[in-house]
């Protein structure tokens, strides 16, 4: 389905800020997409969820749609989904279910399952006394990957070699999360693949991402030069395709519309393994969807009126 609008006739209530650990990234994020549309010529709010009068605002005023910038819990968890949904008010990306599913890391590897995308072996721990580390290590081997269950931008996720890190990164884990994840680790390369669309995703080229650190961490996602994003991937068509399909098969799966980005690691035998699907990708300066879009010849403008398109064709 294809909606045409008109950039002057277009009120858009840019939301972004909120209360999480990602709140100064998504005011980031925010602030490229208000200079875009403001440019382009909509008429552009900005909301911060944090303001009781924001919010005000938001439920106030009548938004032709809503750009959701918001990164992390309450934005990337159905809950401001749902509100706008209440309100009557379109929203770029995807709905309430996909959004609370995505973020919920051992509910997002239930769908990868059953839609057959790879990625690696885990057990969720409710608490930190539930497996105790010589027993992780027993049954993951010395080295593993612990992780908060719903955090984005890799915050609480540790690397962990050896017993010691093991139970330092569940005490970390569980001061900030109620469960953790506990993954095989996969050794091989990092990547990403960006999709767009509801009715016919297409996927974006592939980036390969050298992060600065062990892993692409929340430093080398967000710093200026934390991380080297090669783009395309410098990856055989085969293995190019391969990781396309799987992005596109956990878009499907997670019945997400308009956007989703999902990260892969990709091991010395050619195997690719999903670790997560972001609903709400990041729109920063250095974010990885917008250099996707622009391999694909889309600049950051036409990427922003894209996902508004979208929104407003496909509204709930």
């Amino acid at each position: 389905m294809n909606t045409t609008i008109i950039p002057q006739e277009t009120s858009v209530a840019l939301i972004s800020g909120g209360k999480s650990g990602e709140r100064e990234i998504s005011l980031v994020s925010g602030s490229a997409v208000y200079d875009a549309l403001s440019d382009a010529g909509f008429s552009v709010t900005q909301i911060d969820p944090a303001k009781k009068e924001d919010l005000v605002t938001l439920v106030s005023e009548d938004f032709d749609v809503a750009f959701l910038a918001l990164h992390g819990k309450l934005g990337e968890d159905g809950t401001i989904q749902g509100m706008l949904e209440i309100l009557g008010i379109p929203y770029t990306g995807p709905g309430v279910w996909s959004s609370a599913t995505a973020i919920d890391k051992p509910k997002t590897k239930i769908v990868y399952e059953q839609v057959g995308v790879p990625t690696p072996r885990a057990v969720l721990l409710h608490s930190p006394d539930q497996m105790k580390a010589e027993d992780i290590e027993r049954e993951f081997g010395s080295s593993c990957v612990i992780k908060a269950a719903t955090e984005g931008s890799a915050l609480g996720v540790y690397l962990c070699n050896g017993r010691e890190e093991i139970e330092s990164a569940l005490k970390n884990v569980f001061e900030i999360d109620d469960q953790a994840l506990v993954e095989t680790m996969i050794q091989g390369d990092e990547y990403t693949v960006g999709v767009l669309g509801t009715e016919d995703p297409q996927a974006l080229p592939v980036i390969q991402i050298i992060p600065i650190n062990e892993f692409y961490d929340f430093e080398s996602k967000y710093a200026e030069g934390g991380s080297k994003h090669i783009c395309p991937a410098p990856l055989s068509e085969e293995l190019t395709k391969k990781a396309q399909n799987i992005a596109l098969l956990a878009h499907k799966g997670l019945e997400c519309s308009g956007v989703s980005r999902t990260d892969l690691l990709l091991d010395s035998e050619g195997n690719f393994y999903a670790l997560e699907t972001n609903t709400i990708p990041g729109m920063t300066p250095t974010s990885l969807l917008p250099d996707a879009a622009r391999v694909a010849g889309m600049d950051f403008t036409q990427l922003c009126i894209a996902l508004i398109e979208d929104a407003i064709a496909y509204a709930r």
